[in-house]
C-alpha cells in the first residue's frame, strides 16, 4: 500500500475514533448536541444508544489501525473496513442526513481508490 493510501486510512480511523468520542461522551453535552443536531431532552433520551452506536464506530477506527499494523499483508482488512465504513455512510446518508454521506462515505470512497489506484 503507498504511503499517501496509509495516510489516509489513518485519518479515516481517526475520524472514526473522533465520532466515537462524539457519541459515547459528548453526546449529551452541547459540543454532542451541536455536532449532532439534537436538543437537550432528544440527546438525554437516547445516550445510552448513541455510546453504543460510537462503540461501533470505535472497532471501525480499530480495524483500520489492524490493518494498517499488518503491513502489506494487511491490505484486504483495510479493504473490508473500509468497505464497512462505506456502507455505513451510505446507509446514514439515506437513512438520517446526507452529510454522512460527506463526513463518512467520501473519505472512505477516497481512501478505497487511493489504495487501488497508487
Amino acid at each position: 500500500m503507498a504511503t499517501v493510501a496509509m495516510i489516509l486510512v489513518a485519518a479515516v480511523a481517526l475520524l472514526h475514533f473522533y465520532i466515537m468520542y462524539l457519541e459515547m461522551c459528548l453526546w449529551d453535552k452541547p459540543k454532542g448536541r451541536k455536532a449532532f443536531g439534537l436538543n437537550e431532552e432528544f440527546a438525554a433520551s437516547t445516550k445510552v444508544l448513541a455510546a453504543n452506536q460510537g462503540l461501533y464506530n470505535g472497532f471501525l477506527g480499530a480495524g483500520l489501525l489492524w490493518g494498517l499494523w499488518l503491513g502489506q499483508s494487511g491490505q484486504s482488512v483495510v479493504v473490508f473496513f473500509l468497505l464497512c465504513v462505506l456502507i455505513a455512510g451510505i446507509y446514514g446518508g439515506i437513512s438520517s442526513s446526507k452529510k454522512i454521506l460527506y463526513i463518512q462515505a467520501l473519505p472512505s470512497a477516497i481512501t478505497l481508490l487511493s489504495i487501488f489506484a497508487l
